[in-house]
This record gives C-alpha cells, sequence and structure tokens, in this order.
C-alpha cells in the first residue's frame, strides 16, 4: 500500500470514530478535559489533511496517527466509547 492511501485510510477511520464516539460520564476525569482531547484528535486530523493535500504524507501520517492514539487513550480510561472501523478485505 502506497504511503498517501494509508494516510486516506488512517483519516478515514478517524473521521468515522469521530462521527459516532460517545464520551461517558467520570467521576474520576473532568469532561471539560476529556472535550478538549476531543478537540485536540479534530485539529490534528485537520493537520493530516493538510499535510495530505501538499503531498507531505509523512507528515500527515505522523499526524493522523497521534489523533488515534488520542482516541485509543480515552477509550482505554473508558471515558469515550466507539468502534474502528473493519478492515475491508
Amino acid at each position: 500500500m502506497k504511503l498517501q492511501e494509508l494516510l486516506d485510510k488512517y483519516i478515514e477511520n478517524t473521521e468515522a470514530v469521530l462521527a459516532e464516539i460517545k464520551i461517558a460520564q467520570s467521576m474520576q476525569v473532568d469532561n471539560k478535559k476529556v472535550n478538549s482531547v476531543v478537540e485536540t484528535v479534530k485539529r490534528y486530523l485537520e493537520d493530516a489533511k493538510y499535510y495530505r493535500d501538499r503531498k507531505r504524507f509523512e507528515t500527515g501520517l505522523a499526524s493522523v496517527a497521534y489523533s488515534e492514539g488520542l482516541l485509543d487513550a480515552l477509550k482505554l480510561l473508558e471515558v469515550a466509547k466507539f468502534s474502528w472501523p473493519k478492515r475491508k478485505r
């Protein structure tokens, strides 16, 4: 798979998660902080698209990977619920 195709796939998956993400009420984590992390995810996703459009695929891939890592962290903390899209075969 070419780098651009990989970047496109990660961007698509992250957009799908953001469209369905549910933020849980947590006694241990301030929801304002959780929402701030989600906004950061969105900014990194926009950065990834920006770099993709300028054919800077390595930088775009790093940006979207950071978005995915933040989303996974929210899920591990059990303050967000979502499923990553299934791989197409």
